[in-house]
């Protein structure tokens, strides 16, 4: 900060004293640490504040709280005038040090990183990476993280055990380096759809890998569009699952001309929280229930709601091997849809996804790049991904500022 006469201080304030601190109408301030807001004098709205931490001997204000023959509380006046421009004020102010922030990428999806560190004007932290000859994995963390404000991005992704075990290495040596803090930020959160007990002798496997997690050492979560929101519970460090629905919703409007004549549509019940995108767009909702004869195999589906004379858009979190998606469109087009579109958090198209949807009548398949489509694409022209890295970016830097992520999930960042 530049403290120069733009920022002089001629604080004449009336306040209330004790003998334990300093009580204006806006401030609490301690004796031992006199904490000013200096105001720009190109801000007349008072909306950039800078607070200054100044270490002032107590002379400069013992006249008024110690004297023993002052009432408590009386109410004195007290004037600091010309404090920036003293040689004195400027050696008593102590600014504490900010950590800096560096960000580390895993080697599941470092083209994601990538854009994460050049929306903020960053580079990437060194990393190396690799395995011995007995798969074991080795991380060495190329560079200084003491007292830094560490970022680690890895998603659920190709080898998913692998990128899983790789993470938790590299929160440990950031850790047992003083780092100041470790945030891992994970688009795609693993074995989060093994989030409950569904049948005897089931693990919770999404717990499970939220206790690894927590055991590494990692002070903080950045998440996006968990499978289920209670996964939050598991951990006991602060955890922000952002939403994709603002992206999803500009891609929307952006890229479907007949977006107001449209209903959005849940591929199953599970997917019913995807009502939320129909409240910006103020559309009709739909989703279809679905009768198992057993696993993965559907004895009957019944939709509920209206999509006839109208374009489908089938939203959910993810899809794996794409079966109920491309059952849901087809169910879609019987009924009397227009055309069907696919939006998803998560494309992981496993198994015959690919063939599957290039043999559907689908417009597009949408997907956000939480996880890299980039050989997805060459064998299915259907596919589009609609960029996130933003959203992510801002979460990190609101993070490392202190500030508030909730605009984060209604907006999407410039």
């Amino acid at each position: 900060m530049d403290l120069d006469t733009n920022y002089g201080l001629q604080w004449h304030q009336e306040t209330q004293w004790s003998s334990e601190e300093v009580q204006t109408r806006k401030w609490t301030i301690p004796l031992s640490q006199v904490s000013i807001i200096a105001q720009s004098q190109g801000d007349p709205a008072g909306q950039c504040f800078q607070e200054l931490s100044l270490h002032l001997h107590l002379f400069k204000l013992q006249a008024a709280a110690h004297h023993p023959a002052n009432p408590p509380r009386q109410r004195q006046s007290v004037c600091l005038n010309h404090l920036v421009s003293s040689s004195t004020f400027l050696h008593s102010v102590h600014l504490p040090k900010k950590p800096n922030i560096k960000i580390f990428s895993g080697s599941s999806h470092q083209g994601l990183s990538q854009k994460i560190a050049d929306r903020m004007g960053l580079k990437l932290g060194k990393v190396v990476t690799k395995k011995f000859s007995n798969q074991e994995i080795c991380v060495e963390i190329g560079e200084s993280v003491r007292g830094e404000d560490i970022y680690i991005v890895q998603s659920w992704c190709g080898e998913i055990n692998d990128n899983l075990m790789e993470l938790l290495i590299m929160i440990n040596p950031c850790k047992i380096a003083s780092a100041s803090r470790v945030t891992a930020v994970i688009p795609c959160f693993p074995y989060a759809c093994q989030d409950k007990k569904d049948k005897s002798r089931a693990p919770i496997l999404a717990r499970l890998v939220a206790n690894m997690l927590s055991v590494a050492g990692v002070d903080h979560i950045i998440t996006m569009d968990l499978h289920a929101s209670q996964i939050q519970g598991f951990f006991d460090i602060p955890v922000d699952n952002l939403y994709a629905e603002p992206a999803v919703l500009k891609w929307i409007k952006k890229n479907i001309s007949e977006w107001r004549n449209c209903t959005i549509a849940s591929p199953d019940t599970g997917g019913a929280k995807s009502d939320l995108h129909c409240r910006p767009l103020n559309v009709d909702f739909a989703l279809i229930h679905k009768e198992w004869k057993k696993a993965k195999e559907v004895d009957c589906m019944v939709l509920v709601g209206d999509v006839k004379d109208r374009v489908a858009i089938l939203v959910d979190d993810l899809a794996d091997t794409c079966g109920a998606i491309c059952l849901a469109a087809d169910k879609h087009l019987s009924i009397g849809a227009t055309k069907v579109y696919a939006i998803l958090t998560r494309g992981i198209f496993s198994g015959p996804a690919i063939s599957c949807i290039n043999n559907k009548c689908f417009e597009a398949v949408v997907v956000t790049n939480t996880i890299p489509q980039g050989d997805k694409m060459k064998h299915c022209s259907k596919i589009q991904v609609t960029d996130i890295s933003m959203i992510l970016a801002e979460a990190i830097r609101r993070t490392h500022n202190g500030e508030s992520v909730s605009y984060l999930l209604s907006h999407v960042p410039l």
